[in-house]
């Protein structure tokens, strides 16, 4: 029995791919590569000891989807397939909208056609609505400013309802907060496409040398230095509460919103520091007014989280800021000036 990554190839998924692979599970990868690299199939081989099928299939594609399933002896899925950008959500809410919930549509089809009736399911923190009191509980009410925040909450509810509606079904949904950081081994991270749409892949770039200077959107927020406070998360650590999701569902009916966070907010200046901590440079930055809809700070309360999946971050921002660096530096088209 295997487990069908979707979007294996991305940012987090290819993370949890080595951590399945190293406690031992087989993996099927499911990728269209429009926004992953092809050479990251063989740095999670090699991070994970062993080889595993790929599948160049869409999401939306679901004949394609159909034939995994049927090549493939599937126990479950972990679904991060999806279009990821808050602000060309904006942009193109029809994309967002077609290929998040329509995709998730095609896979929830394929997979009760096929008997397999556990997901994990990646879903984020900016379901919830912006006027809920800090830290963010699982019970607290869902909506969204923009498309892709919305996009996650229509497939939430999707998934609610087809577990309410056939009690064989388990998913676990995790609502990330702000994933950062890398590999240890420096040879897996985030390397997006284009100038970065996150804090600190955008800071990693300025540190490398690739763009001039960081953008600071607003520093007159009440927060401990009028920057926006958020609540970030080691990948790996990420990782490993994906695991541990697919042993609660393996276990438990139903569907489960669960909180993936620290429970400890950073501000943009904090992480700023602790990344030239880690770099040994000093990282330009420049201050513009805020941004619409940006909120002065969110983060989690992962309690569900420690008492459902028994899981809690272990890794310290100064780990995720020296991780990053250590795999954005060791990449040839970002190696820092000596």
């Amino acid at each position: 029995m295997a487990i069908l990554v979707t979007g294996g190839a991305g940012y987090i998924g290819s993370h949890t791919c080595v951590e399945l692979l190293c406690a031992g599970y087989d993996i099927v990868l499911l990728d269209n590569f429009s926004n992953a690299k092809a050479d990251v199939i063989h740095r999670i081989e090699a991070l994970g000891g062993k080889a595993f099928p790929v599948y160049e299939t869409d999401i939306l594609d679901e004949p394609g989807l159909t034939k995994v399933f049927q090549e493939r002896d599937i126990d479950a899925v972990m679904h991060f397939a999806g279009l990821k950008a808050v602000g060309d959500s904006m942009r193109f809410p029809l994309a967002y909208y077609h290929n998040n919930v329509a995709g998730a549509i095609a896979l929830c089809r394929v997979m009760a056609k096929s008997g397999c009736k556990r997901m994990v399911f990646s879903s984020s923190a900016t379901v919830y609505c912006a006027d809920n009191p800090i830290p963010y509980k699982e019970d607290y009410p869902t909506s969204a400013a923009n498309p892709y925040g919305m996009s996650k909450c229509i497939v939430e509810r999707i998934l609610q309802d087809i577990a309410v509606a056939d009690g064989t079904w388990a998913v676990a949904i995790l609502r990330y907060f702000n994933p950062i950081g890398a590999h240890p081994s420096g040879q897996l991270g985030e390397d997006p496409i284009g100038i970065p749409n996150n804090l600190v892949p955008y800071i990693a770039q300025v540190a490398a040398g690739r763009l001039d200077y960081l953008q600071i959107y607003g520093d007159d927020y009440n927060t401990i230095d009028g920057t926006g406070v958020r609540d970030y998360l080691h990948v790996v650590d990420l990782a490993i509460g994906h695991l541990h999701a697919l042993e609660f569902i393996g276990k438990n009916k139903g569907a489960h919103p669960i909180n993936l966070g620290t429970g400890t907010g950073y501000s943009v200046l904090e992480v700023l520091h602790a990344f030239e901590k880690a770099c040994g440079k000093t990282i330009p930055y420049r201050v513009a007014s805020r941004r619409s809809g940006d909120l002065a700070a969110y983060y989690a309360d992962p309690s569900k989280a420690q008492s459902l999946l028994n899981w809690t971050a272990q890794r310290t921002l100064d780990d995720m800021c020296a991780d990053m660096w250590r795999y954005v530096s060791s990449q040839p088209h970002t190696t820092p000036e000596a």
